[in-house]
């Protein structure tokens, strides 16, 4: 028997994860590691309480044809990587891994090039977390070192989307 490597077995939670995604657009998933222990998992999903996409059977953004990466003000979710952060303690995160899965609602493919949105960005940074790792296909993925999220700051150069 051949044994997935560890990212990938990281992935494949976190792709688990995303299957409780209520979104209409894009579902993702994420987990956050340390140590090689779970501390806490998220997906895209309307706050506590409220009507989420798949309910109210609509997305604002994909009605108004808004690029992904753009305009997240019209949209009724949490992002995974935002649950996850909300469901763990800061000590817990310092030094952390961030694994991240997103898939395409309308045919379940993998979103191409798939990185954390610029307010995610900023709660990752802010949460301690020391690297961002992200699935490409089933089997390759990419690391990103939250370090990078500091130093090129996309803000400043007003660039929208990912």
């Amino acid at each position: 028997m051949k044994r997935v490597d560890k990212t990938n077995y990281y992935l494949d939670i976190a792709e688990a994860v995303l299957e409780r995604g209520t979104c209409l657009r894009r579902n993702f998933g994420a987990i956050i590691v340390k140590n090689d222990e779970i501390i806490s998992t998220g997906y895209v999903g309307a706050p506590r309480g409220r009507k989420n996409c798949c309910d109210l059977k609509y997305c604002t953004r994909e009605k108004l044809n808004v690029p992904r990466g753009e305009r997240y003000e019209l949209c009724r979710s949490v992002h995974a990587e935002q649950n996850a952060i909300i469901s763990a303690d800061r000590k817990s995160m310092i030094g952390s891994t961030l694994y991240l899965v997103g898939k395409n609602y309308k045919d379940d493919k993998y979103v191409e090039k798939a990185r954390p949105c610029a307010l995610c960005k900023r709660m990752i940074i802010n949460a301690g977390i020391k690297e961002v790792i992200v699935r490409d296909t089933k089997t390759k993925y990419t690391k990103i070192e939250v370090e990078d999220f500091i130093k090129n700051d996309e803000s400043l150069d007003k660039v929208l989307g990912y």
